[in-house]
C-alpha cells in the first residue's frame, strides 16, 4: 500500500477538554483569518474550508471536467459509510431525521450534546473516531435519544440504538491481536464468522497468472462466510454490493470522460469505468498503469479503491475521491526532488541488494484541490502517492502530489503558542520559525517521492501485507519517514538548491520530529490509552528507537524543567546515523518479511505510553484554543445551463456551515440501501 496520509506535519495545536462548540466568529477573530477559513469548532476538531483560487482560469471545459469528476467522486460516499460500520447508513438516517425534525428546547445541555454527538458522526464518515478509531461517546443519555426518537418519530432497532451506548463494537480497526484482528473490529470488511487464518488460507489459494505481478486480492470485495459454510467474495462492482452508487458513479465519469484533456486521460477513465463495471482485478491494474501515463494536462483525480489502513488484515480499500488542479508554480519547484530520486537511492544506508538499481517514473506535484469524498473528505490528507502495487510502481513508477491549498488553509487556521510551551530553548524557537514551513513541505516531498519510492523487496518474499501483516502499514509509514530525515540533514538539498541552509533546515527537522513523536502528538489520545493509528504508532517507534540507542553518547536527553519535560538533541550528526542505521533495519525487515522483527520493533516502541508524560502533555496542552483534528467542507459546483440545457458556466460555492453540506449530501447523494 503506497497512498498514505501525511497529517504530522500541520497538527494543530492541542486536545481541548470541553465538548462545547465555540463561537466561530470568536474563533476567527482569535485567529486573526482574514478569508473566514474556519466554519465550525466542535469537539477535538476544526472543520475549515479551502480555496480553489485558479476556478476563473480555468476554460469551461476544464470547469465541466472539474465538476464531472467531483460528482463521481461523491456518489460513492455512502460506501466508505458502509465500509466503516455495517450500521452506519441506518444511524445516519435516524441522527439526520431527529436533527431536521425535532421541535423541542434546542437550548438545552443536552440538545446542544447531540448535535455535537452528530456532528462528530459525519465528520468520521461513522460512529467511530476518524483518527483514533475509538467508538465516539454520546454526550447524552439514552434515556433521552429515546424522548429524541419518539418525539420526531424516528425509526432505528433497538439493538442498534443499544450499540450507540453500551460497550459492543467498540473498535472499528483492532490491531490487538490477543484480540482477534477480525473479531474486535467493527468495520464491515468481513462476514460473521471468519477469522485471520480462514482469510489467509483463501487468498493462499488464489494464484495471478503472474507471480511477478500479483492482482491486488480482495482490493474491491467484502469476505463472507455463507450458511454452508463457504467463502467468497462480494465484489463492489455493477449489479454487485455497493451497485447503486458504483452506477452513478460510473455515469459521471462516462461524462468526465466525454470532456477529458486527451486520449490517455480519456483511455485511463474508460478502464476505470470498466472495473467499476466487472469488478476484475486485471483491469484494476491496467488502469493504474495508464492512470500514470496519463501525465498531461491541467486536471486530474484519485477514485476507487485506495487506502487499506481500515482492514485489520490490509486486504480491502476503502472508497475515497479526490479531484486536483495543477499548481504549476510549486510543482516546478517540487520536480527538483523527483530529478534526483536515484541519487537519493544509490546514497541511502540501506543494503545493497534492498537498492533499486533504476527508479522510474516518480512524479511529484503540488496540486490545488478542488473536491474530495470518502476516506479523504472531511478529514483528509496532506500528501499522496499512488499507486498501490509495488510491482507497477516498479515497472512504471508512481504519481506523488501535495495538496497545496488544503496546506496553506491549515497554515492560516493554526494557532500559536504549542511551539513556545514544547520547545526546550529560544534557539530551537527561532529554528523552527524560520525553517519549520520549509522544512515541514521536505520531510513531506521526501517521504512521498523518495521514501515510498526506495528500496526493493527481495525474490519470492510475498507482499507486505501477507508477510508483515497487521505491522505493514506502520511500518512502511516509518520507512518512508526515515528516508526524509536521513536526507533532510544533508548538504545534496543545499546543492540542488532546495534549502540555502542545509544544516539549520535538517536540525529544524529533527527538532520537530523527535518534539512531536515523544511528546506533542499525545494530545490526540485520552489519557490510559495506546497508541493504535499507524502514522502516530510510526512517529512513536522511530523516535523512541533512536532516543534509547543513543542514550549511551547523550544524543537525545531528556530534560525535566519547572515540572515540564523538554527533548533537547545533543548531537544531530549521530542522531543522523541513527536514523540511517534504523532505515536500513526496517528495508530489510520489508524486504525479507521478517514478521518477529517487525513486530517487535512496533510493540516494544511505538504502542504503549508513558502515562505521567501524557497526562503531562494533556495537562501543558489545555491553554490553546486550537483543535487536534482539522478537515474541510467541499466547494458545491453549481452549472449555469442555457435553453438547450447546455452548460454554459459553472460557478463555485462554499457552504455556509458544516451541518448544510453534510444535509445536501444526504438528500443528494445518498444511493445505497441502508443495509448491504
Amino acid at each position: 500500500m503506497k497512498r498514505y496520509k501525511i497529517t504530522y506535519a500541520f497538527i494543530l495545536a492541542s486536545l481541548s477538554s470541553t465538548i462545547n462548540a465555540q463561537n466561530t466568529a470568536e474563533l476567527n477573530q482569535r485567529n486573526n483569518l482574514t478569508d473566514n477559513v474556519v466554519v465550525e469548532r466542535f469537539a477535538d476538531i476544526n472543520v475549515l474550508r479551502y480555496q480553489v483560487p485558479v476556478w476563473d482560469k480555468l476554460s469551461l471545459k476544464e470547469k465541466e471536467l472539474v465538476y464531472y469528476l467531483t460528482q463521481a467522486c461523491t456518489s460513492g460516499r455512502d460506501i466508505m459509510w458502509d465500509q466503516n460500520y455495517r450500521h452506519n447508513l441506518k444511524i445516519r438516517k435516524a441522527l439526520e431525521h431527529i436533527y431536521t425534525q425535532y421541535k423541542g428546547d434546542k437550548k438545552s445541555a443536552d440538545w446542544k450534546n447531540f448535535e455535537i454527538y452528530l456532528k462528530r458522526v459525519w465528520f468520521s464518515n461513522g460512529i467511530h473516531h476518524h483518527y483514533s478509531n475509538d467508538k465516539i461517546k454520546p454526550g447524552f443519555s439514552k434515556k433521552y435519544f429515546s424522548s429524541l426518537m419518539a418525539a420526531t418519530k424516528t425509526q432505528l432497532n433497538p439493538q442498534i440504538v443499544d450499540v450507540l451506548f453500551n460497550n459492543e463494537d467498540t473498535k472499528k480497526v483492532n490491531l490487538d491481536e490477543s484480540k482477534g484482528l477480525i473479531k474486535g473490529s467493527a468495520v464491515n470488511f468481513y462476514g460473521q464468522g471468519l477469522t485471520e487464518q480462514e482469510v489467509e488460507s483463501f487468498y493462499k489459494n488464489i494464484k495471478s497468472v503472474d507471480a511477478e505481478r500479483p492482482y491486488s486480492f480482495g482490493i474491491n470485495s467484502k469476505l463472507i462466510k455463507t450458511a454452508q459454510g463457504k467463502i467468497e467474495e462480494q465484489t463492489w462492482k455493477h449489479g454487485g454490493m455497493y451497485g447503486k452508487a458504483i452506477d452513478q458513479i460510473v455515469y459521471w465519469l462516462d461524462k468526465a470522460k466525454s470532456v477529458a484533456e486527451n486520449k490517455s486521460q480519456a483511455d485511463a477513465l474508460q478502464l476505470l469505468i470498466d472495473f467499476y463495471n466487472t469488478g476484475i482485478l486485471k483491469t484494476w491494474d491496467e488502469y493504474n498503469i495508464a492512470w500514470l501515463k496519463a501525465t498531461e494536462g491541467n486536471i486530474d483525480y484519485i477514485n476507487g479503491f485506495v487506502e487499506v489502513y481500515n482492514d485489520p488484515l490490509g486486504y480491502r480499500g476503502s472508497y475515497e475521491g479526490v479531484v486536483q488542479i495543477k499548481d504549476f508554480d510549486m510543482s516546478a519547484k517540487m520536480e527538483v526532488v523527483s530529478k534526483n530520486a536515484q541519487w537519493f537511492e544509490d546514497n541511502s544506508p540501506l543494503m545493497p541488494e534492498h537498492k533499486k538499481q533504476n527508479v522510474v517514473g516518480i512524479s511529484y506535484k503540488t496540486v490545488i484541490v478542488a473536491g474530495e469524498a470518502g476516506d479523504s473528505s472531511p478529514s483528509t490528507p496532506i500528501g499522496v502517492n499512488l499507486p498501490n502495487a509495488d510491482w507497477i510502481r516498479a515497472e512504471y513508477g508512481s504519481k506523488s502530489v501535495s495538496l497545496g491549498n488544503l496546506i496553506d488553509a491549515y497554515a492560516q487556521a493554526g494557532g500559536k503558542g504549542k511551539l513556545q510551551e514544547f520547545a526546550n530553548d529560544a534557539e530551537e524557537i527561532a529554528l523552527a520559525e524560520q525553517y519549520g514551513e520549509l522544512a515541514d513541505k521536505l520531510h513531506t516531498s521526501l517521504h512521498e517521492v523518495v521514501g515510498h519510492a526506495s528500496g526493493k523487496i527481495n525474490p519470492g518474499v510475498g507482499t507486505p501485507k501477507e508477510t508483515l501483516k497487521s505491522y505493514a502499514s506502520t511500518l512502511e509509514e516509518g520507512r518512508a519517514d526515515l528516508v526524509g530525515l536521513y536526507y533532510l540533514y544533508n548538504p545534496k538539498l543545499q546543492e540542488i538548491g532546495l534549502v540555502d541552509d542545509w544544516k539549520k533546515v535538517g536540525m529544524e527537522a529533527y527538532d520537530n520530529y523527535i518534539r512531536n513523536g515523544m511528546m506533542t502528538q499525545l494530545m490526540r489520545l485520552e489519557l490510559g490509552a495506546n497508541v493504535e493509528e499507524a502514522h502516530m504508532r510510526n512517529r512513536q517507534w522511530v523516535s523512541s528507537w533512536v532516543f534509547e540507542k543513543g542514550q549511551n553518547d547523550n544524543v537525545i536527553e531528556r530534560i525535566t524543567r519547572n515540572g515540564k519535560t523538554y527533548f533537547n538533541i545533543n548531537d544531530y550528526e549521530k542522531l543522523h546515523d541513527l536514523f540511517g542505521q534504523l532505515l536500513r533495519e526496517v528495508q530489510r525487515i520489508k524486504s525479507e518479511g521478517d514478521y518477529e522483527a517487525g513486530k517487535k520493533l512496533v510493540e516494544n516502541y511505538g504502542v504503549k505510553v508513558d502515562q505521567k508524560l501524557h497526562a503531562e502533555v494533556l495537562e501543558r496542552s489545555k491553554k490553546f484554543p486550537n483543535a487536534p483534528y482539522n478537515g474541510f467542507v467541499n466547494p458545491i459546483y453549481v452549472p449555469k445551463l442555457d435553453a438547450q440545457g447546455n452548460i454554459t458556466d459553472i460557478t463555485l460555492t462554499q457552504p455556509k456551515t458544516f451541518a448544510e453540506q453534510m444535509l445536501y449530501y444526504a438528500k443528494n447523494y445518498s444511493f445505497l440501501p441502508l443495509e448491504n
